[in-house]
C-alpha cells in the first residue's frame, strides 16, 4: 500500500446530521458491524448541550441499554448550574480521540451540533469566551429592543459583518455584538465558513438526511416520546437547580418550562432544516438518505464507504 494510500485510510468515522433522523441506531449497528470486523469502536459525542449531567431526557443521551452495547463519551459529564463552550470542548473531544487511537480502537464521533463535530474534528482558531456581564447585557438588549435594532446596531458598527449574520440568528448577532465592543471584531473567524480544510485524523465524515416530511413526523413523536420520559420535569430540576445560560440552550427547554410542547415541535424542527443545510455545505462529506432505511440498512453502507 502507498504512502498516500496509508494517508487516506479512515481512521475516524463521523456520522453527522439532523436531531430525529437516528444518529444514536446507526451508530450502535456500525459498531456491531467493526466489532465483527475485529475492531473495538468507541462513541464521542459532538453535541453542545449533551454534556450536561441532568438533561439526559431532554437532550437524547443514549441510555444505559445503549451505552452497555457501546461506550459514549463526552456526555453527561457537566454540571447543570456550570456555563460550557466550544473552547471547553475542542481540547477533551481531540485527547478522546488521540486516547482511542492509541489504544486500538475506532472513535466514532456522533453529533448534531455543527460547531462541535468540527471542533472534535479539527484544530480551530477559537475565540475566548466572551465577558459574562456583557453578554448578559446584550441579551437584555435583545429582549427589549429586539433583533432588528440590535442588527441596525451591528451594521454601524461592522456593515460587512452584519451583511454576513441574519437579524433572525440571535446567537451570532449577540456574539457579534460582543467582538465589536470588545475590539476584536476584525478579528473574528468569518461566520460562513463552515470546515477546516484539513482534520487533524484521516476521517470518514458521513451525514444522514431525511425526506422533509419523514423527518417532521419522526421529529414530533421523539418529542412527545420525551414528554412521557419525563422530559418536563428534567427541565424544571433543572431550572430549580439553577441552571446556566448555555444549558438552557437545549431545545426544548423554555418551552417545556412554560408547558408548551407544540412550540418545542416547531423549535425542533427549525433547528433541523439549519443542521441539514449545514450539512450539505461541508466538503467531503458523504451524504445518505436514510428515508425508509433501517439502521442496520444505512450501517451497512457506512461500513461500505471504508
Amino acid at each position: 500500500m502507498t504512502a498516500q494510500a496509508l494517508e487516506s485510510t479512515p481512521e475516524v468515522i463521523a456520522l453527522f446530521g439532523p436531531t430525529g433522523v437516528g444518529k444514536t441506531a446507526v451508530a450502535l449497528e456500525l459498531a456491531d458491524i467493526l466489532r465483527r470486523r475485529g475492531e473495538d469502536p468507541v462513541a464521542i459525542s459532538a453535541d453542545a448541550l449533551q454534556v450536561y449531567a441532568g438533561l439526559e431526557t431532554l437532550t437524547g443521551v443514549a441510555g444505559a441499554p445503549e451505552r452497555a452495547r457501546l461506550e459514549h463519551r463526552l456526555v453527561s459529564f457537566v454540571a447543570i448550574s456550570e456555563p460550557y463552550s466550544v473552547g471547553q470542548y475542542m481540547p477533551l473531544a481531540h485527547a478522546e480521540i488521540d486516547a482511542a487511537l492509541s489504544a486500538g480502537r475506532r472513535p466514532l464521533v456522533v453529533g448534531g451540533t455543527g460547531l462541535y463535530l468540527r471542533a472534535a474534528l479539527a484544530q480551530l482558531d477559537l475565540r475566548p469566551p466572551p465577558a459574562p456581564a456583557a453578554r448578559e447585557r446584550i441579551e437584555r438588549e435583545l429582549a427589549t429592543r429586539g433583533p432588528l435594532a440590535l442588527h441596525v446596531e451591528l451594521r454601524a458598527r461592522a456593515p460587512l459583518v452584519a451583511d454576513r449574520v441574519e437579524p433572525t440568528d440571535s446567537s451570532r448577532l449577540v456574539r457579534a455584538l460582543e467582538l465589536a465592543e470588545s475590539g476584536r471584531l476584525e478579528r473574528a473567524p468569518d461566520p460562513s465558513q463552515l470546515w477546516a480544510p484539513e482534520m487533524r485524523r484521516p476521517t470518514l465524515l458521513v451525514g444522514l438526511e431525511m425526506e422533509r416530511s419523514a423527518l417532521s413526523a419522526r421529529i414530533d413523536a421523539r418529542v412527545e416520546r420525551m414528554v412521557a420520559e419525563g422530559a418536563g420535569e428534567e427541565v424544571r430540576r433543572a431550572h430549580e437547580a439553577g441552571a446556566s445560560r448555555t444549558a438552557r440552550k437545549a431545545l426544548g427547554f423554555e418551552e417545556l418550562l412554560a408547558g408548551d410542547v407544540e412550540a418545542m415541535k416547531r423549535r425542533t424542527r427549525r433547528y433541523a432544516k439549519r443542521q441539514l443545510t449545514w450539512m450539505r455545505k461541508l466538503a467531503g462529506v458523504h451524504v445518505l438518505d436514510v428515508t425508509d432505511l433501517r439502521p442496520a440498512d444505512v450501517a451497512a453502507r457506512v461500513a461500505a464507504l471504508l
